[in-house]
């Protein structure tokens, strides 16, 4: 009988062993060829695995466990029939048949007392039910109710009375309750790149704030006709994501890596954007940003955070990245401290927008701000050049006519 191994793939160089997430089709059933039978969980992204050959599944894998490229997950046997798993008889069918029910073929007078037996009954508070008739056909005759109403009743112990429900009393107004689950593959490697960046980086924060005053009056300005032409709206990500690219190209150091003794210079700007899932945090890279208009980056985003909500991340989409920048303001944060995220050496906090009063030309006035923190790897990136970034960053934010006209 020929059956067919399915293994887990190679999927890809720093990819050694998966987490089997789930099954899709059950244990015995007939799959089709290239028909989804499996989801597992990668150091970055889910995936489905189809099958290589129409047949009958034959599980191997369980649930939650982890295998290592190559492994194997599920047997396909070929030889199985699709047409014998069909062949059977309907259990409705069956059911149907079998709940007929027998005819009647009781006399209409079976149970019927006599006028005058039904004035006995009634007289001795009793009801035809409760009298066997013995008359023709069953009927109830005046000798059956005169018995049944001299008959002496079975005196009935008295009820006792329905108890009383006390509610119970809570011993501890706390739950006490715990319960263990195995983290995922994906909190795992980001439990394990936070501490390798907190251990392997010589990490610090700078801050600044950055009044969002003339951005918001630009994005109520050509919000409408942002949407018309291009057909999705104009945020706030796109502008800070343009202004830091702009700023890489002009400080490289922000925009390295280091490997070994040596230092890897990029003239691009690929700026990984932080996405919270229900599994975790993806920071998949938006490629070539100094390149792109703001139309092109927002649409970019949209495409990413719908696929990386519906673990449909390609291994190719979450690879990559030169700066990171991530908004714990749409979550309320009003200042933090960003983890680099290695190899990178910088990462860019944006907060949430608050007002807040500040001295403008001499005098007070209350303004929507924001606070800004980069975080960055003090083993390449100085503490000057860093400020020197944040600043820079700062300005084009709050003059976004100079981002715009490439000044």
């Amino acid at each position: 009988m020929p059956v067919i191994e399915l293994k887990i793939p190679n999927l890809g160089e720093s990819i050694s062993s998966v987490t089997f997430s789930k099954w899709l089709k059950p244990d015995g059933s007939m799959v089709a060829l290239d028909e989804p039978l499996c989801e597992i969980e990668t150091e970055k992204a889910n995936q489905e695995l189809s099958a290589d050959s129409a047949g009958k599944l034959i599980w191997v894998a369980r649930e939650g466990e982890d295998l290592a490229v190559g492994a194997l997950f599920a047997r396909i046997d070929t030889d199985a029939s699709v047409a014998s798993s069909s062949s059977q008889s309907s259990p409705a069918a069956v059911a149907t048949v079998a709940a007929e029910a027998p005819t009647s073929t009781g006399s209409y007078a079976t149970g019927t007392p006599s006028p005058a037996a039904a004035k006995i009954l009634s007289e001795a508070s009793l009801t035809p039910a409760a009298v066997t008739g013995t008359g023709r056909d069953g009927r109830i005759t005046k000798e059956d109710a005169v018995k049944a109403a001299n008959k002496p009743v079975p005196e009935t112990p008295a009820q006792a009375p329905a108890p009383v429900s006390i509610p119970e009393v809570a011993t501890s107004a706390y739950s006490r309750q715990e319960r263990r689950e195995k983290m995922s593959r994906m909190r795992r490697t980001i439990a394990k790149r936070l501490v390798s960046a907190k251990n392997n980086t010589a990490m610090l924060t700078t801050f600044n704030e950055v009044d969002m005053t003339a951005v918001m009056a630009l994005r109520e300005k050509y919000q409408d006709a942002f949407v018309k032409k291009y057909g999705i709206k104009l945020g706030f990500m796109s502008i800070f994501a343009k202004a830091c690219a702009k700023a890489l190209m002009e400080m490289p150091e922000v925009n390295a890596a280091i490997d070994g003794e040596e230092i890897i210079y990029h003239d691009y700007a690929d700026i990984s954007i932080a996405i919270s899932t229900p599994t975790g945090l993806v920071v998949p890279p938006i490629r070539n940003v100094e390149s792109m208009n703001f139309a092109q980056f927002e649409l970019k985003v949209k495409e990413l955070s719908a696929k990386a909500r519906d673990g449909k991340l390609s291994l190719d989409e979450m690879t990559g990245g030169t700066f990171t920048i991530t908004n714990g303001g749409i979550f309320g944060s009003l200042m933090s401290t960003p983890i680099i995220n290695e190899p990178q050496s910088a990462i860019l906090g944006m907060h949430a927008i608050k007002e807040r009063p500040i001295v403008v030309d001499g005098e007070i006035k209350i303004r929507p701000m924001m606070y800004l923190a980069l975080s960055y790897d003090h083993r390449i990136i100085d503490g000057s050049t860093s400020v020197t970034f944040l600043v820079r960053v700062k300005n084009l934010i709050e003059d976004p006519t100079s981002l715009l006209l490439d000044l």
